[in-house]
């Protein structure tokens, strides 16, 4: 199943919940919408604002249904996280996905704590993209999970033609060396929004931005203008990303996407927001 498009810029967006942290379904859809009709022409739902693992398998497969049904412009591109510490809850959970027609492509993120072998990471890999049958970004995040997909694995990965981007959160200046090999065009996503500059100079070509959630089109701008060349003074958007990243920046977007919208999109689950003494 191609994809016809691949957005270089996507908002990477929170999951809402009640105040029992319960999961907000509604909340979580409501906020997609308003970034469809404010710019954002493609989003990454259940992945890489670290909530995803907080999230059980029912819950992400309710999520991911929802996320099919719901009232979206024709020319949203929706990307699904799926990842799983289970091999097999991983799979079931693409298994899901691959029946939502509307979902363009999946986020897969490696298995956190356990530490596979390269070996076992990349049949876990293939055996979700089997499920899938989706277009796959995969994502290497060692500061979260403890593992680094080696460039000798990625380099087996990317023979599937399923396999159609990276977000790469390691070790940025590993990225020269993933461009070489895949060359000047495929898609190299980071998820790192304050050092913009100097990761487009490495290579990295695409963003997945949690800043596009408070500002969809200025961050989209912005990106695009660092992408071409053509950037202008960045004073502005240098100060909203210091104030989003200086604390708990999942509670900060989440507070400020309350107030902007009327979205209850509620706190992240403790012990993220936790802040009682």
């Amino acid at each position: 199943m191609p994809m016809t498009t691949l957005q270089p810029f996507q908002a990477a967006v929170p999951t809402a919940f009640n105040d029992d942290e319960s999961l907000n379904v509604d909340a979580t859809i409501a906020h997609i919408q308003y970034l469809a009709h404010h710019g954002i022409r493609s989003v990454l739902v259940s992945g890489a604002t670290g909530e995803q693992h907080s999230l059980t398998l029912a819950e992400k497969q309710a999520l991911a249904v929802a996320v099919n049904n719901a009232s979206f412009p024709d020319d949203l591109e929706i990307i699904f996280g799926v990842a799983s510490i289970q091999q097999r809850e991983a799979v079931a959970l693409a298994t899901t996905v691959a029946a939502q027609p509307r979902i363009s492509g999946i986020l897969l993120g490696l298995p956190p704590y356990i530490l596979p072998t390269q070996q076992e990471a990349a049949n876990y890999v293939r055996a979700i993209m089997a499920a899938a049958q989706r277009p796959t970004i995969l994502a290497n995040d060692p500061h979260r999970t403890g593992f680094n997909l080696e460039l000798t694995t990625l380099r087996q990965l990317v023979r599937s033609p399923q396999v159609v981007g990276l977000k790469e959160a390691g070790d940025p200046e590993r990225v020269p060396a993933i461009r070489q090999l895949m060359g000047n065009d495929w898609p190299i996503y980071t998820g790192n929004e304050t050092d913009l500059r100097h990761r487009l100079a490495l290579g990295y070509n695409h963003l997945s931005s949690i800043s596009a959630n408070l500002y969809s089109e200025d961050m989209h701008t912005w990106f695009d203008h660092l992408r071409t060349g053509t950037q202008g003074p960045d004073d502005l958007m240098i100060r909203r990303l210091a104030a989003i990243h200086s604390g708990s920046t999942l509670t900060f977007v989440k507070a400020r996407i309350t107030a902007q919208e009327g979205t209850p999109m509620g706190q992240p689950r403790t012990p993220l927001g936790n802040f009682a003494e």
